[in-house]
């Protein structure tokens, strides 16, 4: 039960190894990755050790990743193939050696297990429980490098969207990553983890895609928008979040939150739907402020932009009527660090 339920990687590959280290009798375990771009191979996993690193051709790991055969050595400095290196590093002493690729779901070579130092001779049940071993792994290994890659598309493909609201709606050629800084500040500011604020700052930037669904007779009008233009301006959050949502996708569905809620207030006369206080998703209160600060910061085509301390004032101002109060005291609690975002990353 503990395996299937354990969700981070490195945990089970830690549950897996203790369990092989129990079951064959061995003193450690150490599982090695490829690192594609070094040409090394390094532990995610290794008992008794901190990381190791060592050139991918070398050693044991070296030869198994090379022929993607077992390896039994009963003792380690007789093998052509050990390399005492990495005994030198850890001051360790192998005596002996089961090794056994791991392998994706293409059969490709991705990484090496390994147990040492057995009392007695490896058996061929410790080489059946080490493939079975190294096989759970290597899925659990091959679902997060997966995760991992499809999280860079994504990201890539949103920062790509983000550039085609903005050519729509020049705002400033940085408003969206100051966006995207400020909101990850507050976020962690708030206690928000680490991971999500991340993600808070990617799915900020895309706050005004469904601008991409307005007519630019509309956005770019110079002076006030008559009252017919402004009921079509306002449709560009649901169209924001039309484009966005996305089931799959943590990202994706903030992002669309996001979109769709930024234009609400804390006391409901916001748009498109009038939310009022906690019914509006934390992140879009956390935008809201930063978007705002920003946009009044810059000059826009209908007006002169304002003076940081002009923008911090209306902020307070409106704090409680257009912005979640709490928020807006951590804002202007870190009004220091906001301001270095705004002049590190100024137009």
């Amino acid at each position: 039960g503990k395996i299937t339920r354990e969700k981070n990687v490195n945990n089970l590959i830690e549950i897996l190894s203790d369990l092989a280290k129990d079951i064959i009798e061995v003193d450690r375990c150490s599982l090695f990755l490829i690192d594609e771009n070094k040409k090394e191979l390094y532990t995610i996993f290794a008992h008794g050790v901190k990381e190791i690193r060592i050139p991918l051709t070398t050693g044991i790991a070296g030869y198994v990743v090379r022929t993607g055969r077992n390896y039994i050595t009963e003792d380690a400095y007789k093998s052509r193939f050990f390399n005492p290196e990495v005994d030198k590093i850890s001051g360790y002493r192998t005596r002996n050696v089961l090794a056994v690729p791991v392998f994706d779901s293409q059969n490709k070579v991705i990484g090496v297990y390994q147990a040492i130092n057995k009392k007695d001779r490896f058996s061929s049940a410790d080489i059946k429980l080490m493939k079975l071993v190294a096989e759970f792994a290597g899925a659990s290994l091959e679902t997060k490098m997966l995760h991992e890659k499809i999280k860079e598309l994504h990201k890539k493909a949103l920062i790509k969207l983000s550039k085609i609201a903005e050519y729509k709606d020049p705002e400033s050629p940085n408003h969206l990553l100051r966006v995207g800084l400020m909101s990850s500040l507050l976020g962690e500011k708030l206690g928000i983890d680490g991971e999500k604020c991340e993600l808070l700052m990617l799915a900020s930037t895309m706050h005004d895609i469904g601008k991409i669904g307005i007519p630019d007779s509309i956005l770019q009008k110079s002076g006030k928008l008559d009252p017919d233009e402004w009921e079509i301006m306002k449709k560009h959050p649901i169209i924001g979040y039309e484009i966005l949502h996305d089931d799959e996708s943590e990202l994706l569905q903030m992002a669309a939150v996001i979109a769709l809620e930024h234009h609400e207030r804390w006391d409901g006369k916001g748009y498109p739907f009038g939310r009022k206080e906690k019914e509006i998703s934390v992140w879009a209160r956390i935008v809201s402020i930063v978007d705002n600060f920003d946009s009044l910061t810059i000059d826009k085509n209908n007006r002169e932009s304002w003076s940081i301390n002009e923008a911090v004032n209306y902020i307070k101002v409106m704090q409680g009527k257009a912005f979640d109060p709490e928020i807006t005291s951590i804002f202007l609690e870190n009004i220091e660090k906001i301001r270095e975002i705004k002049e590190k990353y100024k137009d």
